[in-house]
């Protein structure tokens, strides 16, 4: 199962970015978390398949109705597997 590592841009913060995508990964059966950065972004490390993963990404890069995302980096990696998706700080 693939894990992805995700940094968001835009007007992430203040709009429900973190609390939505963890509605939705949990929706789509991944793993892992969110967070919001320091530098105003959203961090999201999430595991699953490749069609889940897929699916995130593709609702990441639009995120909830008051967000403007800009950007979404992108790169997988070995992470260690989760049991569950949370929200982290």
């Amino acid at each position: 199962m693939p894990t992805v590592h995700l940094i968001i841009k835009g007007k992430v913060q203040g709009v429900f970015y973190r609390a939505t995508a963890k509605d939705v990964a949990q929706e789509l059966g991944l793993t892992g978390w969110v967070k919001n950065t320091k530098e105003g972004n959203v961090e999201v490390l999430a595991s699953g398949s490749d069609k889940q993963v897929q699916q995130f990404i593709s609702w990441c890069r639009q995120g909830p109705a008051k967000a403007v995302v800009t950007d979404v980096e992108i790169s997988f990696t070995n992470e260690e597997k989760f049991d569950d998706f949370r929200i982290i700080r």
